[in-house]
């Protein structure tokens, strides 16, 4: 905990995919020993139970059609701490800047004169997919790919024929628009019998691995739940290679 009237700080903390065994040390120690925890919707309630016993929760998730008045609140509250002199922490899932507003955070920290510090962390594009089995590269299958938002304001304006011709595609916040998402693709030129993943839940016991193709997530045939990640690529087959119990999946 910081003494009253020293310089207060914000660190910009990663808290990846939610299983706390996937904490960075330098995240958990930072947690440890901090005043004020800032934190999104998608951080377990494990990750919370390493902060300091004495330090301040704040609930900051953001849910459709509040996220500008959110964020403004977010960035007084980081202010208001900072000038405080507390360690502040911005505790946000997966990597503080992917696809999150963790550089703003930052850009609006230096310009008030704030210290802060970034504390990368796990991201879900990887390590979910990957923990189900699904390796986003593979030797003569797959030797690139691309991390793509699906969120419904920047989703539906995406250039999907960009991303024609990447072997493996990862895609978060895209389970309200897989529809449109697969569609798009399959319009941009990917084979709409191309395997398709949905990894729900990662790290969770509650974790499900929904295995199908573009064509049938296109027809509306896939029932899948937030937070989930959107996989696309043939790197889904090598699944059945790596995975040897087959039973929290649904295959379409």
């Amino acid at each position: 905990m910081n003494q009253q009237g020293s310089r207060g700080k914000v660190f910009l903390i990663g808290a990846g995919p939610g299983d706390p065994d996937l904490l960075t040390v330098k995240a958990a120690r930072v947690l440890a020993g901090c005043d004020v925890v800032l934190y999104d919707r998608l951080v377990s309630a494990e990750i919370l139970r390493l902060a300091h016993p004495d330090a301040e929760l704040i609930y900051v998730g953001k849910h459709e059609g509040e996220q500008q008045r959110v964020q403004r609140r977010i960035f007084d509250l980081l202010l208001q701490h900072a000038r405080a002199g507390k360690i502040v922490v911005r505790l946000k899932g997966g990597d503080p800047l992917v696809f999150g507003r963790g550089a703003e955070e930052w850009a609006v920290a230096r310009e008030n004169g704030i210290d802060i510090e970034l504390v990368p962390g796990v991201t879900s594009a990887i390590s979910a997919p990957g923990l189900a089995g699904i390796p986003l590269t593979y030797r003569e299958i797959s030797q690139s790919f691309a991390v793509i938002t699906g969120h419904c304001k920047e989703g539906l304006a995406q250039n999907w024929a960009d991303y024609a011709h990447i072997d493996t595609l990862v895609i978060l916040m895209g389970v309200k628009n897989r529809a449109y998402i697969a569609q798009a693709l399959i319009d941009a030129g990917r084979a709409s019998d191309e395997p398709a993943a949905f990894v729900e839940r990662a790290t969770s016991e509650k974790q499900r691995v929904v295995i199908t193709t573009l064509r049938e997530i296109a027809n509306g045939r896939v029932a899948a739940e937030n937070p989930a990640v959107f996989v696309v690529g043939h790197v889904v087959r090598v699944r059945e290679r790596l995975v040897e119990a087959m039973e929290a999946v649904e295959v379409f």
